[in-house]
């Protein structure tokens, strides 16, 4: 693929998974309805439930990707995803639908782990980090039309339309990559499938503090990503009363983080990834404090709301990518495997972050603006540590 299409394709890649999170946002109020879910915090179950299979089945695919080839893991976990997606479409109970999305989440774990090893085939460092900054600014638009597609789709018929929706651009994904995509690990590249390098590669990424510590620092950073999700619904709705505006105040937010994702990817290769994360860090826990003086003050409104929520997902945004390629630097050689394991710290940190925060939500916006600030401090103290007390330094080009 020419540049161009390879960013295109990774993004679609992404954007697979972000589609089985975010498109079935309008319709929780009515599978919550259909299927009898009585708590309304628990209709969280069906993005956490898809995240805890996103996150468990990364372990698997990095070694298989590192034995076989990127390709045909590919192949085979898009269908996999067709098949979970027509699986949701038609459960009856909400632990069918649970389950349902349990193996969306297994099998569209292969997109996120093999979209990061594909660019590191081909890139490393701050231009790593740039290609994924481009492929993250179109994956970003996902969020902010997945909700009015899910909403169109809900005006046509009901919820499951959305999952039917699901397989067919997973189907599209696949055939895309079945016509265009080439192997990128040449055979003489690729790992035993045993337990003696496995245990090697394992090691070298989890003793790793650059790789283990920006794994966890960008699981953080994601959880917070997850609580906002998760009871976006809940607050644009029950405590704003904006549920016609729902899709356009989240695109709003989902908006802010592509802009981010665009301003990193033109700044990254000039400033570096080290400066603009450790930087956006501390605006981040900056806007926390200020948002929570405005709760405290009885000033918060849906203004104040959309207006700081925006700000922190676009330091979220600054994170993200740089987290991620930083991660990888000193791992390329094992890029699967390490794929994979920053992946599931990634994913299942995550949604443990995001569930004790989205489970927090009481009616008002402390949890989430006291879980951001949350995250700022604790990301800030494991940057400093794994950069050796040494901030806003470059090290090695990145």
């Amino acid at each position: 693929m020419k540049p161009g299409e390879f960013v295109a394709f990774i993004a679609a890649l992404m954007a697979v998974n972000a589609l089985g999170v975010d498109l079935m946002l309008p319709a929780l109020a009515d599978i919550g309805h259909q299927l009898g879910i009585a708590t309304a915090n628990h209709r969280q179950w069906i993005i956490t439930a898809y995240m805890l299979g996103f996150g468990a089945g990364q372990l698997v695919y990095g070694p298989l990707a590192d034995r076989y080839g990127r390709r045909p893991i590919l192949l085979v976990t898009l269908v996999g995803f067709v098949a979970a997606s027509v699986f949701a479409a038609g459960s009856q109970t909400f632990a069918g639908l649970l389950g349902a999305r349990v193996l969306q989440g297994l099998m569209s774990a292969s997109t996120r782990v093999l979209a990061v090893a594909i660019v590191r085939d081909r890139y490393s460092g701050r231009q790593m980090a740039r290609t994924l900054s481009v492929a993250q600014m179109i994956f970003f638009l996902v969020p902010i039309m997945a909700p009015s597609l899910g909403q169109v789709l809900l005006a046509f018929g009901p919820w499951r339309f959305i999952f039917y929706a699901l397989a067919g651009f997973a189907a599209f994904v696949l055939a895309w990559t079945v016509l265009r995509l080439r192997e990128s690990l040449p055979v003489d590249r690729r790992s035993p499938l045993s337990m003696m390098a496995l245990k090697q590669a394992y090691r070298l990424t989890l003793t790793n503090r650059f790789s283990a510590g920006y794994a966890v620092a960008a699981s953080m950073t994601f959880g917070g990503i997850i609580a906002f999700v998760s009871s976006a619904q809940q607050i644009f709705v029950d405590e704003f009363h904006a549920g016609e505006r729902f899709t356009i105040l989240f695109a709003i937010c989902a908006f802010s983080m592509g802009c981010a994702s665009f301003a990193n990817s033109r700044l990254v290769e000039r400033l570096g990834t080290r400066l603009i994360s450790q930087s956006a860090l501390l605006a981040l826990i900056g806007l926390s404090i200020l948002h929570l003086l405005v709760i405290a003050a009885g000033r918060e409104s849906l203004v104040t709301y959309m207006l700081f929520q925006a700000l922190s997902m676009t330091c979220i945004g600054l994170c993200g990518s740089n987290f991620g390629a930083m991660a990888m630097e000193p791992v390329g050689h094992i890029a699967g495997t390490a794929s994979s394991i920053q992946g599931f710290i990634t994913s299942v940190g995550a949604v443990v972050v995001g569930s004790v925060i989205g489970q927090s939500y009481n009616g008002t916006t402390w949890p989430l603006a006291i879980g951001y600030l949350g995250i700022g401090i604790v990301v800030l103290g494991i940057v400093y540590l794994v950069e050796g007390g040494r901030l806003f330094q470059a090290r090695h080009g990145t």
